[in-house]
């Protein structure tokens, strides 16, 4: 008698593997090149190397899924799970490029030693869970989300509304005539429209590609227009190598490095949540060693990531939810997703159309995707105990309050020394960090059998879609 291969293990032939791999791919593509084209636009760096962090990106998010799926020498979950860069690094990443001490190479040193921490720290993470129940995450990623839909809606107004020029020498800011045209105020409205039609009306594979199928229809309507061209497409390479380090050598500085090791505990935290629902969904046990395994790949994929000029990996919740509509639960299904992904990083001509979408275009787009993201610590926050523990509306209210600075009051913080200004310039670390301490001082510590099974609890329930 053969030992019954488990559903998690079990290897589906090539053609339903490839095309259950792509729908992976297809799911998480919008959400995968979101922040390197918000961190590459916001830093003004020049199309080719927006297009590259693209590249980039794609190539490292394939090598880290092949880790994480597949596994080996004590890195990888070995469950269907599928790698992205985080949202929550965006925040803190875009303080440090805008500082000219720190820069894009900056950020890279950041990432890099967050990386590293993060695999040293993984055994002891799931130690940390008692300092971050529901009340705490729910509450972080509801102001990731707010956080980031400020990108999203000056995306739809065409950019920034404020450019900065140098006139005889001196910086200076000016109106951006380009923002908010009609012309592409209506792009993105139609991109939106064609997003909310198609979740509405469309098939399940159609409604979880809702948003892919909005940016590719914003871009036949803004090329109709002329507002798009492919003069950049035209020129780039069909294939191209992904060479590490490509912008210099990173540069190491104290308070970016503390502030991106703080969201890699974050990161890894909501990682735990995926992986415990991932274990009740495809009725795989995970023990501790097995999640120390999935966390090491986290801080394994965020290394890669500053190593190969991109940022940091945690798992994809969307793909979490594809798990659990498709019924797949093989883990080579999401291992074929990656090999999808590095192939796609290493053809420059994909991720120049990427990087030729006229922003309008994303703005119909981040609209759905970014309020997603608060809509998720919403609905966590749902499942927190209000009724009866009233120290829970102070939790979340102070910690949302600490968020709000930095989008409301830049200079709130001005005189404060300017090695600090990456930390307090944050408002998703600034959220977690009073989150963390309101709840401790409120509600106390809790045991971590509590803490796993709450989490696990509220990743259930939020159901990652």
């Amino acid at each position: 008698m053969t030992e019954k291969i488990h559903p998690v293990d079990e290897m589906l032939p090539w053609p339903r593997l490839a095309t259950l791999g792509l729908q992976h791919v297809l799911v998480m593509y919008a959400g995968a090149v979101a922040v390197p084209l918000i961190i590459g636009r916001a830093l003004k760096l020049p199309p080719e190397d927006v297009a590259f962090l693209i590249s980039a990106d794609l190539f490292a998010c394939g090598i880290a899924t092949l880790i994480q799926c597949l596994g080996g020498f004590g890195f990888g979950i070995r469950l269907p799970v599928m790698m992205g860069v985080t949202f929550a690094s965006v925040g803190p990443m875009l303080s440090m490029g805008t500082d000219p001490e720190i820069g894009l190479l900056g950020i890279y040193g950041s990432v890099i030693a967050a990386g590293v921490f993060g695999i040293l720290v993984a055994p002891f993470v799931s130690r940390l869970l008692p300092l971050f129940p529901p009340v705490v995450t729910g509450t972080i990623i509801l102001i990731i989300g707010v956080s980031l839909m400020r990108v999203g809606i000056n995306w739809a107004g065409g950019g920034l509304p404020m450019l900065t020029k140098v006139v005889d020498g001196v910086p200076g800011s000016f109106p951006n005539p380009n923002y908010g045209q009609l012309g592409g105020l209506g792009i993105a409205l139609f991109v939106l429209l064609v997003i909310l039609g198609l979740t509405k009306w469309g098939s399940g594979f159609l409604s979880n590609v809702a948003v892919l199928l909005g940016i590719v229809a914003g871009c036949v309507l803004a090329s109709l227009l002329g507002v798009m061209n492919f003069e950049k497409v035209e020129a780039a390479d069909w294939v191209g190598i992904v060479m590490p380090l490509h912008f210099g050598m990173p540069t190491f500085h104290l308070v970016p490095i503390l502030t991106m090791c703080l969201v890699m505990i974050v990161v890894m935290i909501e990682s735990v949540g995926m992986f415990l629902a991932l274990s009740d969904m495809t009725g795989r046990k995970i023990d501790r060693a097995a999640l120390t395994a999935g966390l090491r790949a986290d801080g394994a994929g965020t290394l890669i990531g500053g190593i190969f000029n991109t940022f940091p990996y945690t798992s994809f919740s969307q793909n979490v939810g594809l798990v659990g509509v498709t019924g797949v639960r093989s883990r080579f299904v999401t291992a074929t997703g990656g090999v999808i992904m590095l192939g796609l990083g290493l053809l420059p001509k994909m991720a120049s159309i990427v990087e030729s979408v006229p922003v309008v275009v994303l703005g119909g787009a981040g609209l759905v995707m970014f309020g997603m993201v608060a809509a998720t610590g919403a609905r966590i926050l749902a499942n927190v105990d209000f009724r009866t523990n009233r120290f829970n509306l102070y939790v979340v209210a102070i910690s949302i309050g600490f968020g709000m600075i930095p989008l409301v009051a830049p200079n709130f913080f001005k005189n404060l020394p300017h090695s600090f200004h990456p930390l307090l310039e944050s408002g998703i670390l600034l959220t977690a960090i009073v989150a963390v301490a309101l709840n401790a001082f409120f509600n106390g510590v809790r045991s971590t059998a509590e803490a796993e099974a709450e989490v696990a609890a509220a990743a259930a329930a939020v159901e990652h879609g």
